[in-house]
């Protein structure tokens, strides 16, 4: 099969019927199944699938509403297709996008295209500008140069995709996490649409959510496998500040000064403790990282290929 196309649904019983129109007519040549996740709708979203849905179209319903990136690792891992497409169910990605993505990315020997919404239809101060913003600075701590990671729209290699580990709400640092994985990763203009139907799931109150899963991005490229690189080496420069004060005021303490009481006395304390601290989560760090990769039969590395030659 070519594509899996994997669709995460929530609450969208308005736009199932012209959605499935949409995909039949887009995808029309290629060899393709829709994976259709419903992740806890309250509405009549999945009677609407029943009503609509064709041969070629799959329905996972979830027992409960786990969040967008829970749907999205379902549908990936029930597909079956050589490259999984991603996109929501709310009309504003358009599926006519996909074969020229699959062409593209089979042309250029992509691992992962991912979706730039072109004239995006939304709010400047309450969407652009924060995506604009959030954009950059993703792009600034992790290096990998995706244009627009907000964009649902992203085609991936299954091998990608199915090795993606996808936890919590990850599923907007997709290309950070293939790029983890070696994936050779480039951008394409998509359309967007407005939202006609439903109404949007997110809003500027996920700006936490989005900052604490970025800093978990950065440990994850830079320190996942050393991660005492980052607990020792912050532990042991906090613990030689403190050592250096202490010693300090030990010197003014034998030259005959009193030193009780002094806001220094208590910097110097809290340095000193606290890079002990850092420096004992380092270790622990390191037990838990070996545990995971060893008890599991993980290696640190995936290998490309193994090439042997002929004899000459």
């Amino acid at each position: 099969m070519d594509l899996s196309l994997v669709i995460t649904l929530y609450n969208e019983e308005d736009n199932i019927e012209p959605l499935i129109n949409r995909i039949n007519n887009a995808l029309q040549g290629i060899d393709y199944e829709v994976i259709m996740v419903d992740d806890g709708s309250k509405d009549t979203t999945v009677d609407k699938v029943h009503k609509f849905a064709g041969e070629r179209i799959k329905l996972i319903r979830l027992l409960n509403n786990y969040g967008q990136t829970a749907a999205m690792s379902a549908g990936i891992e029930h597909a079956q297709g050589e490259v999984i497409a991603l996109m929501d169910g709310d009309l504003q990605n358009d599926p006519e996008d996909i074969p020229d993505m699959l062409r593209f990315m089979a042309s250029e020997g992509w691992d992962v295209v991912a979706g730039r919404r072109k004239n995006r239809q939304d709010g400047f101060v309450l969407r652009k500008l924060p995506s604009k913003i959030a954009n950059k600075i993703i792009r600034w701590l992790t290096g990998v140069m995706v244009l627009d990671y907000g964009c649902s729209l992203k085609l991936i290699k299954s091998d990608v995709a199915k090795n993606l580990g996808l936890y919590g709400e990850l599923h907007r640092f997709i290309p950070v996490l293939a790029h983890l994985q070696g994936a050779r990763i480039t951008n394409k203009d998509v359309r967007h649409h407005p939202r006609i139907h439903g109404q949007s799931k997110y809003g500027i109150g996920r700006t936490s959510r989005v900052v604490s899963d970025l800093l978990l991005m950065v440990f994850f490229q830079k320190y996942f496998k050393r991660p005492m690189h980052l607990f020792g080496s912050t532990g042991f420069a906090l613990f030689a500040v403190g050592l250096m004060v202490n010693l300090y005021l030990l010197v003014l303490k034998i030259l005959g000064e009193e030193i009780w009481g002094r806001p220094l006395l208590i910097f110097g304390i809290t340095m000193f403790l606290a890079g002990i601290q850092l420096i004992s989560l380092g270790f622990l760090a390191e037990i838990l990282m070996r545990t995971y990769f060893e008890s599991q039969g993980k290696r640190i590395f995936r290998i490309k290929s193994i090439e042997t030659f002929p004899a000459h």
